[in-house]
């Protein structure tokens, strides 16, 4: 039988579509476009009200382009509202995440694939040589523009011993760097929270660290870790201490949302923390790790936001030396607070102010890889010729050099390659 599979939304996804995809594959299944597909797994977004819009489109265009597949609709979207994506059409059918891959598994045998004769890794022909894998779910915040707290729960962890040992099989399979994920990454604890001695995320690390150490043969380069995204009021003291004392293991390099650079705005969107702690927070940091890269999300245009509260954003972001910046005009999501306001920002603003942290976000990017010009990272060789370094630059991968190695690079001036040259994965149609 052949699938294909829509992954649209965050990292998250990602890692749960490469998970879906790899169960299939060791089924015997093979990868196909949406048109010649027996299955197609649709991984929704529904963050704002334009990724939902996003996620319709998607669900439409594979019932259209495909008469006789099956739909399967799952992740963020089929969770808020499952009733209005099964009243598209009978052959589409919602499933819950931690439900997916057995469901998969059994549509894949009703439809006469192979029991599995390998182990379902995400890893060779069709996926990325960085590997995902998610350590955590759901998230007990609230802030008042998001709805991902409703559509994934209450935050939860899996168990250290599980994660440790996918990472081992992974590292044991040559995957060269594992990027844990999660929808509240920094809110691991495998135990109870109130728990003084349960691991947190820097204690899960640290066992990472040793346990895949064990695999490494003499000269060669042990896997690193990276951290995919954490919120800055869970970046603790033994989680700065470690990125300062891995040595690289685990990449020096932490993406750190900011969303908006007013206290005011901050407040009244519900983040846990205001401008000048964020700005302590950066400063700590880039002390105790001085070859550390920081990329960030900031949303414009957040209801009620002023010009000079824009500003204020702006001067934050330049002051932190993000290397890059991802950019977010503020799009109203059903259900949340914000979406109530009525002191919305008129569109044009909206994108003019994104169009600016855009601008400066090259700005600063351009500027913080001049301050590396000379400096030698490891760099993970990926597709197409392009490698990524621990501070998540891209620069042109070494010749003769394997995809999926790590090997040491010089840091120069050139732009970096062009995301047009990435070979996309086989099993899925990325969005």
């Amino acid at each position: 039988m052949n699938f294909a599979v829509v992954n649209l939304g965050c990292k998250v996804n990602r890692v749960e579509s490469d998970a879906a995809a790899a169960v299939l594959l060791a089924q015997g299944a093979s990868p196909a476009r949406e048109e010649d597909a027996d299955l197609i797994v649709v991984n929704t977004c529904t963050v704002t009200g334009e990724a939902e819009k996003k996620t319709r489109k998607a669900v439409r265009r594979a019932l259209r382009t495909n008469p006789t597949a099956t739909v399967v609709v799952t992740g963020c979207a089929a969770a808020v509202d499952a009733a209005f994506y099964e009243s598209l059409d009978e052959r589409v059918e919602c499933v819950a995440k931690a439900a997916l891959s057995a469901r998969v598994r059994k549509l894949a045998n009703d439809m006469g694939a192979r029991s599995p004769l390998v182990a379902s890794l995400p890893v060779g022909a069709g996926f990325r040589s960085r590997v995902g894998v998610k350590v955590q779910d759901g998230c007990d915040n609230a802030c008042t523009y998001c709805i991902v707290h409703v559509a994934r729960g209450r935050a939860t962890s899996r168990p250290a011993d599980e994660v440790t040992a996918e990472c081992v099989a992974l590292a044991a399979a040559g995957v060269r760097e594992i990027v844990l994920t999660g929808i509240n990454l920094g809110s691991y604890c495998d135990g109870a929270k109130r728990d003084a001695s349960a691991m947190r995320l820097a204690g899960l690390l640290r066992r990472l660290l040793g346990e895949t150490e064990r695999l490494r043969a003499p000269g060669e380069l042990p896997c690193r870790f990276r951290i995919s995204s954490v919120e800055p009021r869970d970046v603790d003291d033994a989680l700065v201490d470690l990125l300062a004392t891995a040595d690289g293991r685990i990449c020096r390099h932490l993406h750190l949302p900011l969303q908006s650079g007013s206290s005011k705005v901050l407040r009244e969107m519900a983040r846990p923390y205001d401008a000048d702690q964020f700005r302590a927070l950066v400063e700590r940091l880039h002390a105790a790790v001085p070859g550390l890269a920081l990329s960030t999300d900031i949303i414009a245009g957040f209801p009620g936001e002023t010009d000079v509260e824009f500003q204020e954003t702006l001067d934050v972001a330049r002051a932190c030396r993000f290397a890059k910046i991802h950019a977010f005009p503020y799009s109203r999501r059903d259900g949340t607070p914000a979406a109530e306001r009525t002191d919305q920002v008129p569109p044009e603003v909206k994108a003019a102010r994104a169009a600016a942290l855009r601008s400066l976000g090259d700005e600063l990017r351009t500027a913080e890889r001049i301050r590396r010009v000379g400096t030698v990272e490891l760099a993970l060789v990926e597709e197409a010729g392009i490698a990524m370094t621990e501070s998540y630059f891209e620069v042109a991968a070494p010749t003769g050099i394997p995809v999926g190695a790590l090997t040491k690079v010089t840091i120069d001036g050139a732009s970096p390659p062009s995301e047009a040259m990435r070979v996309r994965c086989l099993p899925l149609s990325v969005q």
